[in-house]
């Protein structure tokens, strides 16, 4: 007997009763977006791997671990699915020259894979929104990107989100401070674990935010990168920190925040939440203005952040909000010869008016029928019976309030439901 197929573990199937809170979200971030002057831009779901493996950085986890990575027998290609979207929107940029007139604002949207160990908040298949912005210098960008997630996090009712803030300077800077922290973890060698151990000479700074305990408590007395920087380094992040105290944004300084990708500079920023467990990082980002020189690129100034919908979704399902709807204004109820016809072309007239509609299908009783326009959430159940169908009239049937049902001409259906109290 064969086994019933199944979705991929860690990849999910997002059914009517959770995707009303995705619309919502869908809708109020594009909103949000707009209010900024972002526009959309879409980029494939696959790329050439080197792409990644040059942006990221060959000795990431994501590098390393996670890409869905294969060669595509009939081209020779190596080719992966997408793990995150900036390095995918920066070859766009290059490639069409978007950025040669004038800066840029761009947003996108989709899923991102991942091969990690599925739990919640954390899938193989995720969905994130990516903000970017290319071409602007300065840390005023900085300032308004982490300011309109501030302001997103409004729209979309949730509290409690705490921003960590840190800088990680020029990277010449970062190649200072990386041979002193090598030395220290050297001297420490003993309290670290494999994962540390491993890090230790390809990636050091990723040691910073290990959730060993044992490691971070060895790191007590470890070199700080802020010692490392230069004039304009400090002087960027101290422009940063008065925007952001001007516009009312806390901020939680956080020496240890590096973030996993190898293409930042200077500010790197996490919004994170303390009722998600584990995965408490709904939204980061930070500086990459080496990143279109490394992939081939004029030489451009960049900033930017993703935001992970699950858990963000997760958050205002949690929040105590009611549920969106998405119920129709009319729920259309026919019963007899000819009123089939009759509820059909009601219902295109009302949706070419702007309503939302549900016309009746597979028969049943007229009780059966009510049952069904009841459950729809509907306001309204619109009655086509013989008498109707002779009269060219609908009985109206409010469905949501005690209210009396009344006859109307078809013509006038329409603007009785727009203007409805």
């Amino acid at each position: 007997m064969s086994q019933s197929l199944q979705a991929i573990r860690g990849m999910n199937d997002i059914l009517p009763t959770d995707s009303v809170w995705w619309l919502s979200f869908e809708q109020t971030v594009q909103r949000w977006l707009k209010r900024y002057g972002y526009q959309n831009i879409r980029m494939p779901l696959v790329e050439q791997t080197a792409l990644f493996r040059r942006a990221i950085g060959e000795v990431t986890d994501i590098v390393e671990k996670e890409m869905y990575s294969w060669k595509d027998e009939l081209n020779q290609e190596e080719l992966t699915l997408r793990p995150e979207g900036t390095a995918s929107c920066v070859r766009a940029a290059i490639e069409h020259s978007l950025t040669y007139e004038a800066p840029r604002r761009l947003w996108y949207a989709g899923p991102m894979y991942r091969h990690e160990r599925p739990q919640k908040g954390r899938y193989r298949q995720f969905h994130q929104y990516g903000v970017e912005s290319l071409g602007f210098a300065g840390p005023e960008m900085d300032a308004e990107l982490i300011i309109m997630c501030a302001s997103l996090w409004k729209d979309l009712g949730i509290s409690g989100l705490r921003l960590e803030l840190n800088t990680i300077g020029a990277s010449e800077e970062r190649a200072r401070y990386r041979q002193a922290l090598i030395t220290y973890l050297e001297q420490h060698i003993d309290a670290l674990d494999a994962d540390a151990k491993r890090r230790m000479y390809t990636n050091p700074l990723r040691v910073l935010d290990s959730k060993n305990p044992q490691v971070q408590q060895a790191l007590s007395a470890a070199p700080v990168l802020m010692d490392f920087l230069g004039e304009a380094s400090l002087a960027h992040f101290a422009t940063l920190k008065e925007l952001l105290n001007a516009a009312g944004v806390a901020f939680h300084l956080n020496p240890r925040l590096v973030r996993g990708l190898d293409y930042y500079n200077l500010t790197v920023f996490e919004w994170v939440s303390d009722a998600l467990g584990a995965q408490g990082t709904v939204c980061g980002g930070g500086r990459y203005d080496g990143l279109f020189a490394q992939l081939g690129g004029k030489p451009t100034p960049a900033a930017g952040f993703a935001m992970g919908c699950e858990r963000l979704i997760t958050l205002m399902q949690e929040s105590g909000q009611s549920m969106p709807t998405q119920a129709a204004s009319a729920y259309i109820v026919w019963l007899g010869e000819g009123t089939g016809v009759q509820a059909m072309l009601l219902a295109e007239q009302l949706r070419a008016a702007g309503l939302d509609v549900i016309q009746h299908a597979g028969g049943g009783s007229f009780k059966s029928q009510m049952k069904k326009a009841d459950a729809s959430g509907a306001r309204f159940a619109l009655i086509i019976g013989e008498d109707e169908l002779k009269a060219a009239e609908v009985t109206i049937k409010p469905l949501r309030e005690a209210a009396p049902q009344q006859r109307c001409a078809q013509a006038e259906v329409a603007h009785w439901i727009q203007h409805a109290g």
